[in-house]
Formats: C-alpha cells, sequence, structure tokens
C-alpha cells in the first residue's frame, strides 16, 4: 500500500463523514480505549476480514452501513436499533442496507476481550475503515469515544439521506446540512464505485443519457436488460478512484475525474453532473 495513503485530509470518504456529522473534539481519541481495550482493533479487524472473506460484497455494505448511521443526527450506532419505528425501517435503509450481522459478530468478539467498554458506535466507524482497507483502499486513524444512541428516528433517516435521484443541486443541499462541502461530497462519491447496485438506480442513465462512456453503456446494458425488474444486481467495479481520491486535493479532483476508471464507474453517481460541474469536478 501506498504510504500516502495514511495521510488522509478531512475531505476523505470517511474521515469527513466521521469528524464532519459528528464535530470530532477533545472528547474523540486515537487512544480512547489504549488501556481499556488495547487489543480492539486487531480484534474488529480479524472478524471484518473474515466476513470479507466469506462475501467479497460485504466490504461496501459495512461502509454504507457507516455512512447511513452517521448522516442522520451523527455517528452514535442508532441505525443498530430495533423496532418498527427506528432507522432500520426508514425507506432508504429498509431491505437495503445490510451488515448487522456483521457488527453483532464484531461487538461480540471485542464483548470477550473487554467487556462493557466499547460503544457500538466506534465499532461501526472502526469496521467501515478496516473494510475499506482491506479492499484495498486508503487507511486512516480512527478517532473514537462515541457514546451509543439510545434512540433512534426513522422520519430523521427518511428525510435526510440523499436518494440516489437526488440532483446536483440537492446533494450539494444535503451535504451541507450535516456540515459537509461539495468537495466532501465529492469524496463521499467514491464509494459508489465498490458494492452492488440495483438496475432501478442506473437503468435510466446507461439507456438514456448521452454523456456516458459508450462502452461503458453496452457493459451495463448487458447486465441489466431494458426490460427487466428492479431485483437485478450487478457488480460494480474496484476501488480505483477511491484509492486517486485520497492521494489527491480534493479542491482538485479533476485528476481523480480523468481516466478509464472513473467513466467506468459514472453510471453510480447520483447526478452525472458530478462529474462536470464546476462547483465538483475541480
Amino acid at each position: 500500500m501506498d504510504s500516502s495513503f495514511s495521510k488522509i485530509s478531512q475531505a476523505l470518504l470517511l474521515l469527513v463523514v466521521l469528524c464532519g456529522i459528528t464535530g470530532c473534539n477533545a472528547q474523540l481519541s486515537t487512544e480512547f480505549y489504549s488501556k481499556s481495550c488495547p487489543n480492539l482493533f486487531p480484534t474488529v479487524k480479524s472478524t471484518v476480514h473474515s466476513a470479507i472473506t466469506k462475501e467479497a460484497r460485504m466490504g461496501a455494505s459495512l461502509l454504507r452501513l457507516f455512512f447511513h448511521d452517521c448522516f442522520v443526527n451523527g455517528c452514535d450506532g442508532s441505525l443498530l436499533l430495533d423496532g418498527t419505528s427506528g432507522e432500520k425501517n426508514a425507506a432508504p435503509n429498509v431491505n437495503s442496507v445490510r451488515g448487522f450481522d456483521v457488527i453483532d459478530d464484531i461487538k461480540s468478539a471485542v464483548e470477550n476481550v473487554c467487556p462493557g467498554v466499547v460503544s457500538c458506535a466506534d465499532i461501526v466507524a472502526i469496521a467501515a475503515r478496516d473494510s475499506v482497507h482491506i479492499m484495498g483502499g486508503p487507511n486512516w486513524e480512527v478517532k473514537l469515544g462515541r457514546r451509543d444512541a439510545r434512540s433512534a428516528s426513522q422520519a430523521a433517516a427518511n428525510s435526510s439521506i440523499p436518494p440516489p435521484t437526488s440532483n446536483l443541486k440537492q446533494l450539494i443541499s444535503s451535504f451541507k446540512a450535516v456540515g459537509l462541502s461539495s468537495k466532501d461530497m465529492v469524496a463521499l462519491s467514491g464509494a459508489h464505485t465498490i458494492g452492488q447496485a440495483r438496475c432501478i438506480s442506473f437503468r435510466a442513465r446507461v439507456y438514456n443519457d448521452s454523456n456516458i462512456d459508450p462502452s461503458l453503456a453496452k457493459t451495463r446494458q448487458r447486465h441489466c436488460p431494458r426490460s427487466r425488474g428492479s431485483g437485478t444486481t450487478i457488480w460494480r467495479r474496484s476501488m480505483s478512484i477511491l484509492r486517486r481520491i485520497s492521494t489527491t486535493n480534493t479542491s482538485r479532483i479533476s485528476s481523480a475525474k480523468e481516466g478509464s476508471s472513473t467513466r467506468i464507474n459514472s453510471s453510480s453517481v447520483g447526478d452525472p453532473r458530478i462529474l462536470s460541474s464546476g462547483l465538483t469536478a475541480r
């Protein structure tokens, strides 16, 4: 792994979510559990590695779980809470967000080495970081010390998490509402280059839009016929754009926009104008 991956800026994918949404402060520290749970990091990473080895898609799922948790009232683990009125049953999450069983496995493993010490919110944050790194993306230090939520808001999840149909203006507004800039939003969009997506999320783009790589459109059309239902899924590409974003000043994100890797994955971006707008393609 390139040593520059360790030099991650505020706009890097999950560090932005971690600090931008929760508001990193003196109470959060990379050493928070250094004495109370010294084996925390290897314990989490071992379980995450096993889960991804068993199912490659799980890394992307854990990353998405973290994002959906953070975007609603901060990274507090509220998405993990059960209940019909909780965030699990919100429209962006129900039958969509996954990886809860892996978080349960991690929590059990952590409880074995240091019972009653580590919050579930911190476990989700570490698991997301480890997922990105295991899949070939950057690594970074996670600041810890979050308290777990005691309640969840389905209404907030429904209104806060930006849907895939959002246009550029709506995306910028949604991210601004939680303290994230348009540059942060571009970096976070890199997460859409891994995992699986339902055809309903990009069918219109690969069949109707002209500002897309023709070879990409044809490839996606083969896996996502116009006549099929929304349940069809297709694997997305690798971590290439995410790695490039992590080593590029996000105010000059054009270097991550150029080349085949970004064009290949551009069908997964909510609004393709992210790649061309003067607000985001710098």
